[in-house]
């Protein structure tokens, strides 16, 4: 099932936020995230919040349907419109995530993106995105969502042998995404994401040469690669203590991302982010760099997070309960973070130090520094970009990113 939610003091029911979260705002980006939290089946490795058929029935009746979530979620950015007051920044991004977006109609994501292009204003040059289950769209959905507005496009397709995507309960066919690649492109989409993961157990090394040489062949101009993780509740956290399959190993995980990199480089692809490759600057995800360097976005949708000025809220959880606070006028935020400086200043090193572009040095603390230095002799960091003053990773670097930034935070 969906983890928890944390800890935070209660949110004020008409949402508003402090004064000063807005304060500067019109030099920060503004984006927005779209929950969209209903799968057909639930795969196996996952703990988002999203909720099948089976698992909403008798717990959120009519409020819960999908149906008519396209109005719910409207509701919100209603709300965002009124908690933002006279803020005139445009959204410069859009991202419908889930869950299975493409469960509901073209029509009703269209619907959403309105709603966000009506109360807001969107940016001359958006980034709108949508996350696709493979077997959920054919080439009439897709030249909707274009002609709605939607320009870029992220599928699922983390595996391109059967057997693999067995083990993670995934149900697309083999093969589908690449076709769906090209499909996205003939209907007019800019941007083409797929989402692949390795260390499966019972995965390969040459079944993740495989899945790497069909996803860059299908002609994607961005490809995201992360390493499973079991999760406890899940599915397959279940299988694996009964023993059904083996845990997956840090070593192999380490093969399988130098793998990805080397086949990723040499078809022209660049990282930019520990997970991400694209084979432009303009292909990157635009989106995701807003969590990544701390911009403002607003998230709606049940167990939605959103950030705007140092202040970090999170929506309730259940369908039902979320359709209800918004029926009833009230904000359908669970609980909030006011971030310290000291907050932002270690989440900045957290989230920069993944990308290609790095952190600055100034951030770290005398301990931070000293940890860095070390790094840097230890082939984790690169010399030139940290004679410049930045802490840029190594691709060993990037193999020890999480180990890495605990000592920088220090």
């Amino acid at each position: 099932m969906p983890s928890a939610l944390p800890d935070g003091e209660p949110m004020p029911e008409s949402g508003a936020l402090p004064p000063y979260a807005l304060q500067g705002a019109v030099d920060r980006p503004l984006g927005f995230y779209l929950h969209v939290p209903y799968c057909a089946t639930r795969c196996g490795y996952c703990d988002f919040n999203t909720y099948t058929a089976t698992e909403l029935r008798g717990s959120g009746g009519v409020l819960a349907s999908r149906d008519n979530y396209a109005d719910t979620l409207t509701d919100e950015i209603r709300l965002a419109r009124k908690v933002l007051g006279d803020d005139t920044r445009p959204v410069r991004t859009v991202f419908v995530g889930g869950g299975t977006p493409t469960l509901l109609a073209a029509a009703d994501l269209v619907r959403m993106l309105d709603a966000v292009r009506e109360e807001f204003g969107l940016a001359d040059d958006a980034e709108v995105t949508t996350e696709a289950n493979p077997e959920s769209v054919d080439p009439a959905y897709l030249a909707e969502l274009r002609a709605g507005g939607f320009n870029r496009i992220s599928f699922g397709m983390q595996s391109a042998k059967q057997h693999v995507l067995q083990v993670l309960d995934r149900t697309h066919t083999p093969g589908r995404p690449e076709e769906c690649v090209a499909e996205a492109r003939a209907a007019g989409f800019d941007h083409v994401n797929l989402d692949l993961i390795y260390g499966t157990p019972g995965e390969s090394d040459d079944d993740w040469r495989a899945t790497l040489a069909a996803a860059v062949g299908a002609g994607p101009d961005h490809v995201s690669a992360y390493a499973l993780i079991v999760e406890e509740g899940t599915g397959l956290a279940r299988r694996i203590r009964r023993g059904e399959v083996p845990m997956t190993d840090d070593d192999e995980h380490a093969d399988r991302y130098l793998i990805a990199d080397k086949t990723l480089v040499a078809a022209g692809f660049s990282w930019y982010e520990v997970s991400n490759w694209s084979t432009t600057p303009a292909g990157r995800c635009l989106h995701n760099e807003l969590y990544w360097r701390g911009a403002d976005w607003w998230g709606a949708g049940p167990g939605a997070h959103s950030h705007v000025g140092g202040v970090r809220w999170w929506n309730v959880k259940h369908p039902g309960a979320y359709a209800a606070a918004l029926a009833e006028g009230r904000s359908p935020g669970a609980g909030r973070e006011l971030l310290t400086a000291e907050d932002r200043r270690v989440e900045r090193i957290l989230l920069e130090l993944r990308l290609s572009e790095g952190v600055e040095l100034s951030l770290l603390r005398p301990a931070g520094l000293a940890a860095a230095g070390r790094a840097l002799e230890e082939g984790l960091l690169s010399p030139g970009p940290y004679d410049s003053g930045r802490a840029v990773l190594t691709l060993r670097g990037r193999l020890l990113a999480d180990a890495v930034v605990r000592d920088l935070v220090d």
